[in-house]
């Protein structure tokens, strides 16, 4: 498959997502003209550096760039304030210049971090995403969102930050685990489900083939997603409005991340399918979407492996209560009432206001309930 290039039109913030194969050896080629010296930064975690790290410096060094690299500890652990400022002091001490370029090569997790310390390092640094993942490919890598956690939620400190470049080397999903790329596949289906109903059509046929890396498959549904949020980034670059339909799942999927802990128990992407099983079956017992669009979705990301219920998650004491206030720290929280992104249907997204805490704690009762049920 050739590459294909995509454009994120933000203005002077304009830049590229190059999807395709093989594009680690053709880094240099691809960063050489966005450097001011021959020299870069490459920020990457434990489990990334083993197998991407030596292709990624010597592509680099091919074109005489020279490449100081920082890896940090794999995990969603490390998207905190004592790794954010390391990462800092680490950069810094390394000679990091404001018109230098940080190039994140990893997950989400890393490229969040490092887009974070390249926003606020010398009041503003440029960098470069390079996702190694199938979650980072098709959402957070593009679009210019950085970050990190803090004991009371997931991404609550942060900045929007655009990349300079995006270069999404599909061969480097190969290397991935099922799980992730289960994970990344919760994203995929988010975008059909939000506003993209022929595309979660084609992805109950084709899903499977997508996780799996059949030939076409992976690069159409990839190319896809990275259109689509293109086209929402650049109509609101910073989330006032209807890029907040991104979140399709977040709310709710946050809320059990940080009740997991934020490990391995419990997987972003993991987190999300439930999330937008939890939105659909919201939006149906208000009347707002038919039943039968909700036992659709559930049907189709549990028959690729995704959980879709909470019950393989729930620990014995959570509660409805517990977790509608997790969700009382979500950043679209407005006038202490949540903001949600409800449906009208499979592709038909919209954000709702109508909710209170209360309610959401009762539904979430009954959602814990249909354990024993």
């Amino acid at each position: 498959m050739s590459e294909q290039r995509l454009r994120v039109a933000l203005g002077e913030r304009s830049y590229d997502v190059i999807v395709g194969p093989g594009l680690l050896a053709q880094a240099g080629r691809h960063l050489g003209p966005l450097l001011a010296r021959p020299r870069t930064f490459v920020v990457t975690d434990a489990t990334v550096a083993t197998l991407h790290l030596a292709p990624l410096t010597a592509a680099l060094a091919a074109d005489g760039i020279a490449c100081r690299p920082i890896v940090v500890p794999a995990g969603e652990a490390t998207k905190d304030f004592a790794h954010l400022r390391r990462l800092i002091d680490d950069l810094l001490d390394a000679g990091v210049e404001r018109s230098d370029l940080i190039v994140a090569l990893g997950g989400g997790v890393v490229g969040d971090l490092a887009g974070f310390a390249a926003a606020i390092l010398r009041r503003g640094t440029g960098f470069v995403q390079i996702p190694t993942t199938l979650l980072a490919q098709v959402d957070s890598s593009v679009g210019g969102k950085t970050g990190i956690d803090t004991r009371q939620g997931k991404n609550l400190v942060g900045s929007f930050h655009q990349p300079r470049l995006v270069l999404a080397d599909t061969g480097t999903l190969d290397s991935l685990p099922r799980r992730q790329l289960l994970a990344g596949y919760a994203e995929v289906a988010k975008v059909g489900l939000l506003g993209d109903a022929p595309f979660f059509a084609w992805l109950e046929v084709h899903g499977e083939a997508v996780i799996q890396g059949g030939p076409g498959a992976r690069a159409h549904a990839i190319a896809t997603c990275i259109a689509a949020k293109a086209r929402i980034v650049e109509a609101d670059e910073h989330e006032h409005g209807d890029r907040a339909l991104l979140n399709l799942g977040h709310s709710f999927g946050h809320a059990l991340e940080a009740e997991t802990g934020f490990g391995d128990a419990l997987l972003h992407g993991e987190a999300v399918a439930i999330g937008m099983v939890l939105a659909f079956a919201l939006s149906s017992r208000l009347g707002l979407c038919p039943a039968a669009d909700t036992d659709r979705v559930r049907r189709h990301l549990a028959a690729v492996g995704l959980p879709a219920a909470i019950a393989g998650i729930a620990g014995p004491g959570w509660s409805g209560t517990i977790l509608a206030n997790r969700m009382t720290q979500d950043k679209k929280v407005r006038d202490g009432r949540p903001t949600l992104v409800l449906v009208r249907g499979i592709g038909q997204a919209f954000l709702s206001r109508d909710q209170s805490f209360a309610n959401l704690a009762r539904f979430l009762d009954d959602a814990l309930g249909e354990r024993t049920a």
